[in-house]
């Protein structure tokens, strides 16, 4: 089934290509950029666009502030709960990755 609004929709693009909306675009005849994962291309483009970084990347970030604390860290209490949360973190980074794969 046809979108409800698909009548208006193909109306207004054929105005905008009779008004020469699409003429002289940036890019124009160039071939497409290269892209490694084509189903999330729009919403990667978007993401990178406004600054937002991926869940596992931000959570990368935190492992690395972990393992700085830990070889900063001498008192063993200490270094076995450090070393507890990076075995989460690797986790849930694990996930985050194969969440953002699909």
């Amino acid at each position: 089934m046809d979108h409800p609004l698909i009548d208006l929709i193909t109306a207004r693009i054929r105005a905008a290509e009779a008004e020469g909306q699409f003429d002289n675009l940036p890019g124009a005849g160039k071939p497409l950029p290269p892209c490694d994962d084509p189903e999330n291309a729009l919403i990667n483009r978007l993401m990178k666009e406004n600054g937002a970084t991926p869940e596992f990347v931000n959570l990368s970030r935190e492992l690395q502030r972990l393992r700085e604390e830990l070889r900063d860290t001498g008192d063993r209490t200490r270094r076995q709960d450090i070393m507890k949360e990076m075995s989460m973190m690797e986790a849930k980074i694990a996930i985050a990755r194969q969440a953002w794969r699909k």
